[in-house]
């Protein structure tokens, strides 16, 4: 209350002054702002009130001063699916006239060293489930492919993987050797009776981003790791990638008549993949593409030839 005091007797002052006659001024000059603004000069800064500054914010912000009736333009919603093409206007190829072209491309090139390469393009949400599988082409591609059986050295198991064609087998050798860095193989099964013991060498460091680390989840930790180099030997594995399968599917001297079993194997192990799904799930074969190591893509229509066509299979059997 004490500072309340002198304010009320500076306004009774002002009240008896305003009373009296012939009192034409009122010596206020301690309530008034005017004095100290003039002493600062005229090019002096005005002082602004709170309602001319947020006059001043408006103008200087346009996106706050539209009107009502006025849209405000949205962000452009992120892509679920992938980005699909009009089939209609790309020209297609029967599977005789693709592989005509393409060893065109590969003029000079070894039969055995170029591949054919099938990519398979899907109808499909970006955050679906992939499709990945492994399978045995009725041609294999590649048939020298090298691979390792962990399992313990004197087990029957050990007998029979050395007869179906594994070219490492053992347990505390292989163990040593990818701890050095010799990783002479292309595929490692793992016996389940070893499994223990593979886990706790710590191979999953050197293996793991390799992707020859064996799992339950690949398939390549088994029982009777002699039934599955049967196919492995020659096989192939394949994984959907942005929509996308690929798989090499041929070799350049292959006929014609066996890249049309291949194919037709590969897309029929793809539909199965495809029906495993769950029926939420909406995933369609979109394009089918048959390319080389050097050659660019050629779409196949899904016709072998055609029925005027003059390069019969026999032009294309001889390498």
């Amino acid at each position: 209350m004490s500072t309340a005091r002198p304010c009320l007797a500076q306004l009774s002052r002002i009240c008896l002054y305003s009373n009296r006659p012939g009192i034409t001024s009122v010596p206020a000059r301690s309530l008034s702002t005017t004095a100290a603004v003039a002493a600062r000069g005229p090019n002096a800064p005005k002082i602004l009130s709170k309602a001319d500054k947020g006059l001043r914010k408006a103008s200087t912000n346009p996106q706050k001063n539209k009107k009502k009736g006025e849209e405000v333009k949205k962000k452009k919603k992120a892509r679920t699916a992938y980005k699909q093409y009009d089939q209609r206007e790309l020209e297609q190829f029967t599977l005789l006239d693709a592989m005509r072209y393409i060893r065109a491309f590969e003029v000079g090139q070894k039969p055995t060293s170029v591949k054919y390469e099938m990519a398979v393009r899907f109808k499909s949400q970006k955050n679906g489930p992939v499709v990945r599988n492994r399978l045995r082409l009725p041609h294999p591609v590649k048939t020298d492919v090298r691979i390792c059986v962990i399992c313990p050295p004197d087990s029957k198991y050990a007998e029979q993987a050395k007869s179906a064609g594994a070219s490492l087998v053992g347990e505390e050798e292989i163990f040593e050797a990818v701890k050095d860095g010799k990783i002479e193989f292309d595929r490692c099964i793992c016996q389940t009776d070893s499994l223990d013991k593979m886990n706790k060498a710590g191979l999953g460091r050197v293996l793991g981003p390799r992707g020859l680390m064996p799992s339950t989840k690949l398939g390549t930790v088994v029982k009777d790791p002699a039934a599955v180099l049967k196919d492995l030997v020659g096989g192939a594995e394949y994984r959907e990638r942005m929509g996308v399968v690929r798989m090499a599917i041929g070799q350049l001297g292959f006929t014609p008549e066996e890249m049309q079993r291949n194919i037709k194997t590969f897309i029929d192990h793809i539909k199965k993949d495809l029906a495993h799904l769950s029926d939420r799930i909406n995933k369609e074969l979109s394009e089918v593409v048959l390319s080389s190591t050097n050659s660019p893509g050629f779409p196949l229509s899904g016709q072998f030839t055609k029925l005027d066509s003059s390069i019969t299979s026999r032009d294309l059997s001889t390498s």
